[in-house]
């Protein structure tokens, strides 16, 4: 079942480096969360705190809470892998892995998690092809390397891999920026599909985008360069559109700056 997600006064530091300063928010289940926002405020710093990925950078840490319902993400005992698999992650350039099969691609977290038997993960595969709108274009191909998909199905067929694993939440960092218009469609009507079963959190650019997809966005934004990035405001899409709180959201929206 998918969570909610509840952040509370989040500092994020890449040793010194305070990147982001006091976000506090709350993500519904079953929805899709929109990050919009200049470049170089905190968007996808702040995304990537909500499955630990900002670790995997040296010096990367938090100060603050990350829940998902009752779990406390940063626990002490809570291990960043097994994050991971419950809070999914889609990258801004599909990165299948470039030695396997489309098959393999969809089933190798599975098998990472000890998954072996054969009809199981011929069962998994198929119905996270067909969650990510692929299965038709591929069935007859599993074997063949996910690499030489066109880009948009890349990016589908990594979709297709972080389901898999059946994820509670689905953060997806700038999904839409290296792909052509018609697959940047496919991928904006996959979103809305799979919010009925996961939390969806996306990080975009693209102002249509974010007013397409989300039914709440969160704007961020930063005083001057060097400075942490902020939370300015999060609210309904609509609200944050067409009738923002803060001036500054006003002033990004209606492209004075940014």
């Amino acid at each position: 079942m998918a969570k909610r997600i509840d952040v509370t006064d989040l500092n994020v530091y890449y040793s010194a480096f305070k990147a982001v300063e006091g976000v506090s928010m709350t993500v519904e289940p079953r929805s899709v969360t929109a990050f919009i926002g200049p470049s170089g405020c905190g968007k996808s710093t702040f995304l990537r705190t909500l499955n630990r990925m900002h670790e995997v950078i040296a010096g990367g840490r938090v100060e603050g809470k990350v829940m998902l319902d009752n779990q406390d993400l940063y626990a002490p005992n809570m291990d960043p892998v097994a994050v991971r698999r419950t809070v999914g992650m889609v990258f801004q350039r599909p990165n299948p892995f470039p030695t396997m099969s489309i098959y393999d691609n969809v089933a190798a977290g599975l098998r990472l998690n000890g998954v072996k038997n054969k009809k199981s993960l011929d069962g998994v595969v198929e119905t996270s092809l067909k969650s990510a709108n692929l299965w038709n274009e591929v069935k007859d191909r599993l074997g063949k390397p996910g690499a030489g998909l066109s880009g948009g199905q890349q990016q589908r067929l990594c979709i297709a891999r972080a389901i898999a694993v059946q994820p509670q939440v689905l953060l997806m960092d700038e999904p839409c920026s290296a792909l052509d218009p018609i697959s940047t469609l496919a991928i904006e009507d996959l979103v809305s599909q799979l919010k009925n079963e996961f939390t969806i959190v996306i990080v975009t650019h693209n102002m249509q985008q974010a007013a397409r997809v989300s039914d709440r966005t969160a704007f961020f934004n930063l005083r001057a360069t060097g400075e942490p990035g902020r939370l300015v405001e999060i609210g309904d899409t609509t609200k944050i559109f067409n009738n923002p709180t803060q001036q500054a959201t006003e002033d990004y929206i209606s492209g004075r700056f940014g």
